[in-house]
């Protein structure tokens, strides 16, 4: 089993220009991940973020609960329109006694590629391997679960959406 990697795949029916703006347009992506962003997406920039619970799935938002107004940063890496966009953050950081922001970060990509039926949406967090012992089985542990909520919850949004 791969420790320093989460990696989950989904076909999502939709248009390739509607799936890229779901995932890259700040707000969006708020939407259906359960987060406020402070500003739009942009490449080099350091986002704040902050818990408010998905609108897609109200179970998973309130699972969220548990987490809601915690904050977080995000360093927006690379963004390549409708193929690649990335970040880095401190994976599970939302327990308010460790201060994580010294611990190195893992890098989450988004890519897309065009496939009959929709577009195959590939996220891979990886990096795990530098974080910390201490919180490293969790973190992976939490993210793990967490990315495959996230690939059905970005699904139903985008079903749902106009």
């Amino acid at each position: 089993m791969n420790t320093n990697q989460i990696e989950k795949k989904i076909v999502l029916r939709a248009p390739l220009d509607r799936v890229w703006r779901a995932i890259t347009d700040s707000a969006e992506f708020g939407l259906w991940f359960g987060v406020k962003f402070d500003a739009p997406f942009q490449a080099g920039a350091t986002m704040h973020g902050q818990i408010v619970g998905t609108t897609v799935d109200p179970e998973v938002a309130k699972a969220q609960e548990a987490h809601k107004h915690v904050k977080f940063s995000i360093t927006v890496e690379q963004v390549v329109p409708q193929r690649l966009f990335s970040f880095r953050w401190h994976p599970h950081d939302v327990n308010p006694g460790v201060d994580a922001s010294a611990e190195p970060t893992t890098l989450v990509s988004f890519a897309l590629a065009e496939v009959p039926g929709g577009v195959e949406l590939t996220v891979t967090e990886s990096g795990f391997d530098q974080i910390p012992l201490a919180r490293r089985a969790q973190a992976f542990s939490a993210n793990e679960q967490g990315w495959a909520v996230q690939v059905r919850l970005i699904s139903e949004y985008l079903a749902h959406a106009a």
